[in-house]
C-alpha cells in the first residue's frame, strides 16, 4: 500500500488549495472597542489579514457576521480542523460542526464512511444541526451538497490530476478529500472539519492545511497497516501533528498520549488535554470550564441543562472533546460561547448507525443498530447496553477479513444468550465466511446467506435484536428503511 501523500499535495496545490487563508476576525465587546483576534497561525509563520469580519457582541449573546471571499476567488475555510483517532471519530466531528454552526459559523463536515449515499461525506451546516430533524425512515439528505455540486467538483478534480497520469491517479478516498477541499472552497465555509481515515502521518487528510488536530481514543485497529502494537498504532496517528501546530486529545491510554506528546515536543506543537478545558458531565447535563487551565483558555461559562441528545455514556466523552475543540477555536476566533448555541448542538445533534433504534414492519421486537467494528468499540456498545438495562433477545453480526475477529467474538458472545445470526455480506477483497464466523462464535450462532434471510430469522423474536460488526453489514440493514 502506498501511503504517501504527494498524489495528494500534488492535487491540492494545482487546485489551489494548499495555501492557508488570510483572514482576521474582529470581536467587539458591547461598550463598542474592538480587538483582532488572529486566526490560529499556520505553522511557523504569521498570518496577515486579508479579509476582516466583525463578531459584534452585547453581554456574550453576539452574532457572527458571515467571513466573506476576495471577490471573484474561492475561498479556502477559515479555519481546518482535522479529527484523528481509532474510536469516536465520526461523532466527534459531528458534534464540532454542529456547535459551529449552532453559533452561526458555515461549517463544513467531512467524515467516513457512508451508508446509502456517497454524498453523506461532505456536508455543510449554517445554523442548522446535523440529524436534528432526522427520523428513522426518512432520506438520508442532512446537509448534502447537490448533485451537481459533486460533479462539478469532482470533474474539476479529474481533470486537475489527469496530466499527471497513473502516478498521480488519486485514490478513492483521496479524491473525495481533495473533493471535499474544493466544494468548501467554493462554497464557502468559515470552518471544515474533517474525519481522517484510518491513520495519521499518511491519512489523505494530512496533507490539507490544518489550524487543528483533534484525537480521540486511540485503539487497536487496522494493525495489520499501522501496529502491530498499541504504540505503533499511535505513533502513526500522532504523525498528524503540524510542527508548530495545536493539537486536542481525549482521554489516551498511557502508550497512546506518550506517543503524542513526543510528536508534539518534536514538531514543537501545543498539545492540550480536554480535561485541561473543561469537564462536562453528560447526565447532568453541565459543561463547566475549568478556570483553573489559565493559560489554556479562559474561563467560559458554566452551561446548565445541555444533556447529550445521542445515545450511549462513551458518546459523553466524544461530545466533550468536541466542546474543548470548540472552546478553543472560539477563544481564538473571538466569538461569544451562548449557552443556547450549546445546548442545542448537544441536544440536538443526531448521526445515523449510533445506537440507532429501526422497528421492521411486523416484527415482534426491534433492531438497535450500532456501527461497532473493532474490540474497542464492541466493548464500548456492551457498557452502553448494560448502563441502559438492555438485555439483548439475539445479535446480528459478522465482520470483515481484515478485523480482529478472535478479540470481538468473546465480546459478541456475551452481548446475548440468545441466538447470533452470521448473515453473508459482499465486500470483494474483504469478505469473511459467514460459516466460518459462526463456527468462531460456537454452537448459538448460525450462518444464513444474507442480511435479508438474518432480518427474517429475527423477525419473530421479542424484544431488541443488536446489530453491529461492520458498518457494511448496517448499511445494507439501513437501506431497507431509508430512502436513499
Amino acid at each position: 500500500m502506498d501511503l504517501r501523500l504527494c498524489r495528494m499535495s500534488r492535487a491540492l496545490h494545482v487546485l489551489g488549495l494548499d495555501r492557508p487563508p488570510q483572514t482576521a476576525v474582529q470581536a467587539v465587546d458591547a461598550g463598542g472597542t474592538g480587538t483582532t483576534a488572529s486566526l490560529l497561525a499556520s505553522p511557523g509563520q504569521d498570518r496577515p489579514p486579508q479579509t476582516v469580519v466583525q463578531v459584534v457582541g452585547a453581554g456574550g449573546k453576539g452574532t457572527t457576521a458571515a467571513l466573506s471571499a476576495p471577490l471573484g476567488q474561492d475561498r479556502p475555510p477559515q479555519v481546518v480542523v482535522q479529527v484523528v483517532g481509532t474510536n469516536g471519530k465520526g461523532s466527534t466531528a459531528t458534534l464540532l460542526a454542529a456547535l459551529c454552526a449552532a453559533h452561526g459559523l458555515t461549517c463544513g463536515l467531512y467524515t467516513s464512511p457512508h451508508f446509502l449515499s456517497v454524498r453523506e461525506r461532505i456536508r455543510c451546516y449554517q445554523g442548522d444541526i446535523p440529524g436534528a430533524a432526522a427520523t428513522p425512515g426518512a432520506p438520508l439528505s442532512d446537509g448534502f451538497f447537490s448533485e451537481a455540486d459533486w460533479l462539478d467538483a469532482a470533474r474539476a478534480v479529474l481533470a486537475a490530476t489527469a496530466p499527471s497520469g497513473d502516478a498521480g491517479r488519486l485514490t478513492y478516498f483521496e479524491l473525495l478529500t481533495v473533493m471535499a477541499a474544493r466544494l468548501f472552497a467554493t462554497r464557502p465555509v468559515d470552518v471544515a472539519v474533517y474525519e481522517a481515515g484510518l491513520g495519521g502521518s499518511h491519512d489523505a487528510t494530512t496533507a490539507l492545511f490544518r489550524d487543528m488536530t483533534v484525537f480521540t481514543p486511540i485503539g487497536l485497529d487496522h494493525a495489520h497497516i499501522l501496529g502491530p502494537a498499541l504504540c505503533d498504532i499511535a505513533r502513526d496517528k500522532a504523525g498528524a501533528i503540524p510542527d508548530g501546530g495545536l493539537a486536542v486529545t481525549g482521554p489516551q491510554a498511557p502508550e497512546a498520549l506518550a506517543a503524542l506528546a513526543k510528536r508534539a515536543r518534536t514538531a514543537g506543537a501545543r498539545l492540550v488535554s480536554v480535561r485541561e478545558v473543561l469537564d462536562y458531565d453528560a447526565a447532568a447535563g453541565v459543561v463547566r470550564p475549568l478556570a483553573a487551565a489559565g493559560p489554556v483558555i479562559e474561563a467560559g461559562p458554566v452551561i446548565e441543562a445541555a444533556p447529550l441528545g445521542m445515545p450511549g455514556a462513551f458518546q459523553a466523552e466524544n461530545a466533550a472533546t468536541a466542546l474543548a475543540a470548540f472552546f478553543l477555536l472560539a477563544q481564538k476566533l473571538g466569538i461569544a460561547i451562548r449557552p443556547g448555541a450549546v445546548r442545542r448542538a448537544l441536544g440536538q445533534t443526531r448521526l445515523p448507525g449510533r445506537i440507532e433504534r429501526l422497528r421492521l414492519p411486523g416484527a415482534a421486537g426491534e433492531l438497535l443498530v450500532d456501527c461497532a467494528h473493532n474490540v474497542p468499540a464492541l466493548t464500548a456498545l456492551g457498557a452502553a447496553l448494560a448502563a441502559d438495562g438492555i438485555s439483548p433477545a439475539a445479535v446480528i453480526f459478522t465482520c470483515l477479513a481484515d478485523k480482529d475477529f478472535s478479540g470481538m467474538a468473546d465480546i459478541v458472545r456475551r452481548l446475548t444468550t440468545g441466538p447470533i445470526i452470521v448473515p453473508g455480506l459482499v465486500c470483494p477483497g474483504r469478505t469473511r465466511d459467514a460459516a466460518d464466523v459462526a463456527h468462531g462464535l460456537g454452537e448459538r450462532a448460525e450462518a444464513v446467506p444474507d442480511v435479508a434471510a438474518a432480518l427474517t430469522r429475527v423477525r419473530d423474536i421479542p424484544g431488541t435484536v443488536v446489530v453491529c460488526g461492520s458498518m457494511y453489514l448496517l448499511a445494507e440493514v439501513m437501506g431497507m428503511f431509508h430512502a436513499p
